[in-house]
């Protein structure tokens, strides 16, 4: 099952720089990163600013309803953290996805900023993709150690696993099992005609499977 979409998909322009070094990347980036609304991506020299669109940020806030929904109903906690950025010098990469998100590891992470360099990375992070990305998420978000990705193009949601340093796909989420991939096709289909009638529904539907 996928989510119905536009044939011609604009959720998002791109800009793209290679052979840069860790020390341009943080110049670009604070130097652009305060006058935009622009996404920075580094991976090993390539660097990709992306200007999320209306419909990409459409939908990162309804999967991101979709998840509150679930930590809510299911009674965890939660620290979200937006697109914070997610910065490893020693590994040359940094990211700042949709949302990223702790879950599992709440307790270690309420009550301080976080810092990479000795807290662990969020448990679940997600990133719309509707255009092409030059970056190989995969592999930088695995290179962060973040357990679980979810990744979404505007018509079909993937599921990933980290599983002795790579991803691995997964029908359900392993954060929220109770959660088919039909499930968030369902939702974000009703959403985008209505959210406020989604949101009502979804919370019925998960407090029946509790």
């Amino acid at each position: 099952m996928y989510l119905e979409a536009p044939s011609t998909p604009t959720g998002e322009n791109r800009l793209a720089f290679r052979s840069l070094d860790w020390s341009a990347f943080q110049q670009i980036h604070q130097l652009l990163g305060e006058r935009t609304h622009a996404r920075f991506t580094y991976d090993n020299g390539t660097l990709e600013i992306t200007m999320p669109l209306e419909g990409h940020e459409r939908l990162a806030r309804l999967i991101e309803l979709f998840i509150r929904i679930l930590v809510v109903e299911l009674g965890l906690k939660m620290k979200s953290m937006g697109s914070t950025t997610l910065a490893r010098a020693d590994l040359l990469k940094s990211a700042e996805p949709d949302n990223g998100y702790y879950i599992q590891n709440y307790g270690s992470v309420a009550d301080h900023e976080v810092d990479l360099a000795v807290d662990p990375p969020p448990d679940l992070v997600v990133e719309v993709d509707i255009t092409h990305t030059d970056i190989q998420k995969n592999d930088l978000y695995a290179s962060l150690g973040v357990p679980e990705f979810w990744r979404f193009n505007g018509r079909e949601w993937t599921i990933l696993q980290l599983v002795a340093g790579q991803y691995e796909e997964r029908q359900r989420s392993p954060t929220f099992p109770l959660v088919a991939k039909a499930d968030l096709y369902g939702f974000l289909q009703t959403a985008i005609a209505d959210e406020v009638t989604a949101e009502l529904d979804f919370r019925q539907w998960v407090r029946t499977q509790i």
